[in-house]
C-alpha cells in the first residue's frame, strides 16, 4: 500500500511539473514571437525579455505574462469540469445537506485554524477554535451541524500564509498557480504546511481521501457561484486584486483600508 501511495504521488508530481513547463513554454512563445517581429531574423536575448518583464511593473505582478496564460488555462478548466460539477452540485442537492456538508468540511478546517492562531500568539481565538472542535465533534454528530456557533465559539479562519505574514515574511509577488488558482510566493509556500493538519490527509485508503478532497473542491467552488455575478472589467486584473486585497485583510486582522483602485 505505502508503494503504491509513493508511486501515485510521484506520477502526480511529474504531471505537474510537465504542466508547469507546458505553461511556460506558451507564454514565451508569444514574446519571442513578438521580439523576432519586430528584430526580423535576429537572435532574441530571452533575457533581456524576461529583464524588461520584471523592471517594468510596479504593481506586485512581475510574472504577469506567465500568470495569465495560468489564468486563461484555469478557467478552461473550471468552465469544462469544476463549474459544472459545481452548479449540479448546488442543483441537485438539499438545502439542508448542503449545510451540513459546509459545517463537516469547516469543523475539519478549524484543526489547521487552531494550529495557526496558537503559532501566532493568539491563544484566545486558538482555544475557541480548540472548543469548536470538541462541541462540533460531539454535540454536532461529527461537524454536520454547528452547535459552536450557537454557544459563542466563534470561527476564526488562519492559515500558514497568514502566520507567515504575522512573523515579518513578506507576501512577495503574485502568483497563479495550475489548477489552484491566486496566490503569492509565500502563500505558494504556505500551501505546503497547510495539509500537514488537514486531517483527511491521514485518511487510507487514498481513494477515500481523494474523494473527499474532490467533494471538498466541488463544494468549495459551489461557494463562488453567486459571486460570479460582481465580476466586472478585466477579469485577470479583478481576480488579482480581489485576492491580494482579501489576503491582506486576512493578514491584518480587518486592520486595513479598503483600497480597491479603479482598473
Amino acid at each position: 500500500m505505502r508503494c503504491n501511495n509513493t508511486i501515485g504521488l510521484g506520477n502526480i508530481m511529474l504531471l505537474k511539473k510537465m504542466v508547469v513547463l507546458v505553461l511556460l513554454t506558451f507564454s514565451v512563445q508569444p514574446a519571442l514571437g513578438a521580439s523576432s517581429e519586430a528584430a526580423g531574423n535576429n537572435d532574441v536575448d530571452i533575457s533581456d525579455q524576461i529583464t524588461e518583464d520584471l523592471s517594468s511593473d510596479n504593481d506586485g505582478d512581475p510574472f504577469r505574462s506567465i500568470n495569465k496564460v495560468t489564468h486563461s488555462f484555469n478557467s478552461v478548466v473550471d468552465k469544462i469540469l469544476l463549474r459544472p460539477l459545481a452548479k449540479g452540485y448546488k442543483t441537485i442537492t438539499p438545502r439542508f445537506m448542503q449545510s451540513g456538508v459546509r459545517n463537516l468540511f469547516a469543523n475539519l478546517g478549524d484543526v489547521n485554524n487552531s494550529v495557526n492562531n496558537l503559532l501566532q500568539g493568539k491563544v484566545k481565538a486558538g482555544v475557541s477554535d480548540v472548543g469548536r472542535i470538541l462541541v462540533n465533534t460531539t454535540v454536532g454528530i461529527g461537524g454536520l451541524i454547528d452547535p459552536a456557533s450557537s454557544v459563542g465559539l466563534t470561527r476564526h479562519n488562519e492559515d500558514f500564509g497568514q502566520t507567515l505574514r504575522k512573523w515579518g515574511v513578506p507576501k512577495g509577488p503574485y502568483l497563479v498557480i495550475p489548477f489552484l488558482g491566486p496566490s503569492t510566493l509565500t502563500d505558494s509556500v504556505a500551501r505546503r504546511l497547510d495539509p500537514v493538519f488537514d486531517p483527511v490527509r491521514y485518511l487510507y485508503p487514498v481513494d477515500h481521501r481523494n474523494i473527499i478532497f474532490g467533494v471538498n473542491a466541488v463544494v468549495s467552488r459551489s461557494e463562488f457561484l453567486a459571486a460570479e455575478e460582481v465580476v466586472f472589467g478585466d477579469e485577470y486584473i479583478f481576480y488579482r486584486e480581489a485576492y491580494l486585497q482579501r489576503r491582506e485583510y486576512l493578514a491584518k486582522d480587518g486592520k486595513v483600508e479598503d483600497a480597491f483602485d479603479d482598473f
